[in-house]
């Protein structure tokens, strides 16, 4: 497409033929269909002969006699010019409004929008019974790391270093992220003397949204939390053990007054809607757009405790280029040179295919990375509002813990949350000892 002019394009205009760009799944054809794409927003000859129902891109010469009798034609892009983007609470509505262009043509790989959400309780809840989990650090590989979670008369989810027996517990609380990382994307809490911070709190707290557990006590020996081969599941395998105890508190749930929208400087967005009365869930559309191996991957769903615990497997997912970087340089600083990253772990991806086995494939596609990103990262991000569990629905593209993290320490800036009331469903049944068996059949 590059040089293309208004009268070879007239020229060279055919039938549809049977490719079709939207569904091309190796990376040579995402490329070609991005350049592609990008010649035709920048290119104003291009755009003068765009029909009604097409665009046309004529054939590209230069690739091989086979290719001379074929033309790529792209559907007409609909125009998001008037779109209600809400309130734009950061960033720019034209950079908003092409990154949606492109997150809306992006194909949806999983869509799983007719399951039923989450169930609505009365009434909040915390663990019957402590459990453990252990595993080695994050950050310090070598060292053994430990979890205790127990029950709880605070509202809330807590952490305690017992490390530091002199500082006071921590709460799950936008008012205290203290940091996003660096080098290694994470969410730090952190509350009181600078010693008292928690790293790398998304793959626990995310289980807030995700479980039954409005209350909850975790115990951790260091401000380094474990890491696992999969996911979070050692934790949720242990939560789903721990029993239940129920209180009189009532439980309440939240959502967005209006449509509000976050977009960084780099294109990526969230948007947040509020909930609809007569279906209360919380429904995520979230993709993720990589120009490497994870490369374009886009779910929606309803969350509910199946999402979940299928989400909750997902491994975080790195570069090759930032594994090398670790083996190498970074070893010369020490939080680098113990981290505990292993191929057991961490999904890798390298330019053209993943360095280790990727995860959660469907239809022959692995989508671990974007489970990962909606699951994992952005609840956890969600799990932040302490007022009550959140309802409505996000669209989330390319965002990370930054921007989930800015976005909702400015709907509490904005007073851009409320309660809202909500018909109760039948939860999960009044018992203690739960099972991992009764609580997946009752979710």
């Amino acid at each position: 497409a590059e040089g293309l002019g208004t009268s070879e394009a007239s020229a060279n205009r055919v039938a549809p033929t049977t490719l079709d760009p939207f569904r091309v799944r190796t990376h040579l054809e995402q490329k070609l269909l991005s350049a592609i794409t990008s010649a035709v927003a920048h290119d104003e000859n291009v755009a003068s002969v765009v029909g009604l129902d097409y665009i046309f891109i004529p054939p590209a010469r230069h690739i091989g006699p086979e290719a001379t009798n074929h033309s790529c034609i792209l559907p007409h892009r609909p125009d998001y010019t008037g779109m209600d983007f809400g309130r734009i609470v950061s960033g720019d509505r034209e950079l908003l409004k092409r990154s949606y262009e492109a997150f809306m043509s992006q194909e949806v790989d999983q869509d799983l929008r007719a399951d039923s959400p989450m169930p609505i309780r009365r009434t909040q809840r915390t663990i019957e019974e402590p459990v453990v989990v252990k595993g080695p650090g994050t950050f310090f590989g070598k060292q053994t790391r430990t979890l205790r979670f127990e029950p709880t008369d605070r509202e809330g989810w807590w952490f305690d270093r017992i490390d530091h027996p002199a500082c006071l517990p921590v709460k799950v609380s936008i008012s205290n992220v203290w940091t996003t990382g660096d080098i290694v994307s994470n969410i730090v809490l952190r509350s009181g003397p600078r010693q008292n911070y928690i790293r790398l709190v998304e793959h626990i707290i995310s289980l807030k949204l995700g479980f039954d557990i409005d209350n909850l006590m975790i115990k951790i020996d260091s401000g380094d939390p474990p890491l696992f081969n999969v996911g979070s599941m050692p934790i949720v395998e242990a939560l789903e053990n721990a029993g239940r105890r129920n209180y009189e508190n009532p439980l309440s749930y939240m959502t967005v007054k209006e449509k509000v929208s976050f977009v960084s400087p780099e294109g990526k967005f969230l948007i947040f809607e509020p909930v609809d009365p007569a279906r209360p869930a919380l429904d995520i559309d979230c993709a993720i757009n990589f120009n490497n191996a994870l490369g374009l991957q886009r779910i929606q769903f309803p969350l509910n405790y199946d999402h979940f615990r299928h989400g909750a497997q997902a491994r975080t997912n790195s570069t090759a280029g930032k594994k090398l970087y670790c083996q190498t340089v970074g070893k010369l600083f020490a939080d680098v040179r113990n981290l505990g990253y292993t191929r057991d772990n961490v999904l890798i991806a390298g330019k053209f295919r993943y360095s280790n086995e990727p995860k959660l494939l469907h239809e022959g596609k692995s989508l671990e990375a974007v489970w990962h990103r909606a699951i994992l990262d952005l609840l956890a991000a969600v799990a932040l509002i302490d007022e009550g569990r959140l309802l409505g629905k996000i669209s989330s593209y390319k965002a990370g813990h930054h921007l989930d993290c800015e976005a909702v320490k400015l709907l509490y800036q904005n007073n851009l949350l409320e309660e809202v009331p909500v018909a109760y469903g039948d939860g999960i049944p009044e018992s203690s000892g739960t099972t991992s068996e009764v609580l997946r059949e009752t979710f």
